[in-house]
């Protein structure tokens, strides 16, 4: 049995502890998933039933009551069950007095002060059962070193806890980071222009309630990790390899925007052959572009050390990816060129 330290939703670019992201052990389809080191192999992150089952530790709360706090808590665990085509589910069993970090056979979500942890606003961390891969228990902290909200309206100058908690939730069903999003450099950090999922890892501005619904991105990995029944038939992928000077690209970021819907669906090149394939996309016509992760903090999507190559141009597949319902599109050899 292990703890594994897990993913965080950052003020700046940060890392933290980022040993549970997926780089290539795990079968290469769709998105980041979490993953961990079990009976000599890497699998995803998965828990064995539902719904998740947690507790809430209503102490330490900076600046709102619990009723409030457990409002928002509840919301956020809907907007997850709320998608039609994931089976995913989470169930508030009580309060407790047990922390987070607590190894009690619980999984609890609750506030503790990290004034060293200065760019990190919440943390999903899990215990695993290190020979099945079976998630044993989880914990989600929420700093209370900043200011929060749990305002259904939000609230200025405070973070919006609905929405940290979405992202969080989506770490604790097993969803690691998507690279759909767009910031820019003002001092003191980064700042979240536009963001097509809720698991980009840098949070919106203090004030912003703009991360409190999945996004298609969101929507397709989850379904991808639990599946309802009509998923896989109403739905369809696109696969392919990102090759350069005739190897595969490892950790290449491909997209996928829909021409009708605009949809914006996302996965990654995650072995050496360079493979992808982006499951959960609706049938219909989607533009395909690669381009590097070298304006993003590596080691938000990817272990410290990792092989990730970023010396190429963005490149378009050179024709439309028509999805079939039920089937895939591809694959594709997609080209880059080193810059």
């Amino acid at each position: 049995m292990s703890r594994i330290e897990g993913h965080s939703t950052w003020r700046r670019a940060a890392a933290l502890g980022l040993a549970l992201l997926v780089a290539g052990g795990l079968p290469t389809e769709a998105y980041l998933k979490l993953g961990v080191e079990a009976g000599g192999k890497t699998v995803a992150l998965r828990w064995p039933a539902m719904p998740i089952r947690y507790f809430i530790n209503e102490r330490n709360l900076p600046g709102f009551g619990a009723a409030e706090y457990r409002a928002a808590i509840e919301r956020a665990a809907s907007a997850w069950q709320g998608v039609s085509t994931a089976a995913v589910g989470f169930q508030l069993s009580g309060a407790t007095d047990a922390l987070p970090t607590d190894a009690d056979g619980m999984t609890t979500v609750g506030f503790m002060a990290r004034p060293d942890l200065d760019r990190v606003l919440g943390s999903t961390s899990f215990i695993v059962d290190t020979v099945t891969g079976e998630v044993l228990e989880a914990g989600v902290v929420f700093n209370s070193a900043f200011a929060w909200s749990a305002s259904a309206g939000g609230e200025d100058g405070k973070y919006d806890l609905e929405s940290i908690a979405l992202h969080e939730f989506g770490h604790l069903a097993g969803l690691g980071h998507s690279a759909l999003g767009e910031t820019e450099l003002r001092a003191g950090g980064r700042r979240v222009i536009a963001a097509e999922a809720v698991m980009f890892p840098i949070a919106y501005a203090a004030g912003s309630t703009a991360g409190r619904h999945p996004r298609a991105d969101d929507i397709a990995g989850m379904s991808d990790i639990y599946p309802s029944p009509d998923f896989r038939s109403s739905t369809g992928s696109i696969s392919g390899r990102v090759m350069k000077n005739g190897r595969g690209v490892y950790g290449a970021h491909v997209t996928a925007f829909n021409t009708v819907s605009r949809a914006l669906v996302a996965g990654f090149t995650l072995d050496a052959q360079g493979t992808f394939a982006i499951a959960g996309v609706e049938p219909g016509s989607w533009i395909v572009r690669v381009e590097p992760l070298d304006d993003a903090d590596i080691t938000a999507f990817f272990p410290a050390g990792s092989a990730v190559d970023v010396d190429f141009g963005v490149t378009y597949l050179d024709r439309l990816a028509v999805v079939p319902r039920g089937g895939n599109a591809g694959p594709y050899d997609i080209t880059v060129a080193a810059r």
